[in-house]
C-alpha cells in the first residue's frame, strides 16, 4: 500500500502559476505510475496528466497541454505538478493518484486532495 499527501495548492491570479507535490510513503514508489486529476464543485473527477514509473513517459489532458507540466523525482519519492498560465477554469481540488499498472491504467491509490483557485 502506498500512502499520498499532497501540498502546494493556494490562492493565485489567472495568469499565475502554482507547484503541487504528492509525497508518497509505503511500497516502493517508482513501481507505479503517478497522475494527477482534478475536480471541480458540481463537476466529476477527470483526468490532469500522468506519468510513467521512470519518468520518460507523459500524458496531458488537453485541456491543461502546454500549460501543465508533470515530473517525479523518484529518490524523493514524490510527483510535481507545474502549472503555469493558470485560468479561473482550472479551479478545483487537485489529487495525485497511484497505478499499480502504466499511466493510462486505472488509479488505486489517492490522495486526500489539495485546493487549487484561481481568481480573475
Amino acid at each position: 500500500q502506498v500512502q499520498l499527501v499532497e501540498s502546494g495548492g493556494g490562492l493565485v491570479q489567472a495568469g499565475g502559476s502554482l507547484r503541487l507535490s504528492c509525497a508518497a510513503s509505503g511500497r516502493t514508489f517508482s513501481s507505479y505510475a503517478m497522475g494527477w486529476f482534478r475536480q471541480a464543485p458540481g463537476k466529476e473527477r477527470e483526468f490532469v496528466a500522468g506519468i510513467s514509473w521512470n519518468g520518460r513517459n507523459t500524458y496531458y489532458a488537453d485541456s491543461v497541454k502546454g500549460r501543465f507540466t508533470i515530473s517525479r523525482d523518484n529518490d524523493k519519492n514524490t510527483v510535481y505538478l507545474k502549472m503555469n498560465s493558470l485560468k479561473p477554469e482550472d479551479t478545483a481540488v487537485y489529487y495525485c493518484a497511484a497505478s499499480e499498472g502504466d499511466l493510462y491504467s486505472a488509479y488505486e491509490h489517492w490522495g486526500q486532495g489539495t485546493q487549487v483557485t484561481v481568481s480573475f
